[in-house]
């Protein structure tokens, strides 16, 4: 029997001035479980990992994570009920080192307040050693340990993503929303990506992943959402989903270039 849903979208509509950008949007995400959302360009993907991680307040609808409505609140407080996410164009801090980008990401997890921080008392200094070696466990996770020390900024693109990948799990989120993290990395750096994002879900994450690399999503996805113009157009297991007349219509093209 299926577990209950970590996240439940109902009804999701997104408009501007007139232009209907998702439309009466309606899936379920069970937990520990890789669910891609592909579509052509401008079918609505990132609006819809917008209004789920806050970056834009829905139209209409309603979308509950682990229980609780987060639909139409900021970010920070949509990230505290344990949602994180990463960018189609990387956001690092890249004039810090890798490692201290990852502790940037703990920090918001923090037990001590601003004023023990400015006195850098023992419990601090404790604190902040636990933070770190916590974040060499996440640079492990992506593959980046050796580089630790290295400027953010001087890593090659596929380095950079997965450090981005790194500072999300660094809040320790129960959902990880990945945006086109293969955008941009050559076939062999694509390979690794969807390596570290099947460790990610064996280590417990549960994650919606947009990305148009279709041989990387068929190959590590549990479910597809397909949209276009903003609404569904087909949802389930990726073999069901890539042989659905109007996702290859729509989308796909011939389906055996993606077996």
């Amino acid at each position: 029997m299926p577990e209950a849903a970590i996240l439940k979208v109902q009804g999701l509509a997104k408009n501007y001035s007139g232009v209907t950008a998702i439309s009466e949007l309606s899936f379920e995400v069970e937990p520990g479980r890789i669910k891609s959302v592909i579509g052509p360009n401008g079918a609505g993907k990132t609006t819809l990992i917008n209004m789920i991680t806050g970056f834009l307040k829905p139209s209409a609808g309603e979308i509950v994570f682990n229980g609780r409505t987060i639909s139409g609140l900021p970010p920070n407080r949509v990230a505290a009920q344990g949602v994180a996410r990463t960018f189609q164009t990387v956001e690092l801090f890249k004039g810090m080192t890798v490692l201290e980008n990852v502790m940037v990401g703990c920090h918001g997890k923090s037990r001590k307040g601003l004023f023990s921080s400015a006195l850098f008392l023992p419990g601090v200094r404790r604190e902040e050693k636990e933070i770190k070696e916590r974040s060499m466990g996440y640079l492990e996770q992506v593959g980046l340990a050796a580089c630790a020390r290295q400027k953010a900024g001087n890593l090659p693109l596929g380095d950079q993503k997965m450090l981005e990948v790194a500072r999300a799990l660094a809040s320790g989120p129960r959902l990880l929303l990945l945006d086109e993290p293969a955008a941009g990395l050559n076939e062999k750096e694509t390979h690794r990506a969807a390596r570290i994002i099947q460790g990610i879900k064996k280590a417990g994450a549960t994650i919606i992943l947009v990305e148009h690399d279709m041989k990387m999503v068929m190959s590590i996805s549990d479910e597809v959402l397909v949209i276009n113009f903003g609404s569904k157009i087909s949802e389930g297991p990726p073999e069901v989903v890539k042989r659905d007349p109007a996702v290859i219509t729509a989308y796909l093209g011939e389906e055996d270039q993606y077996a």
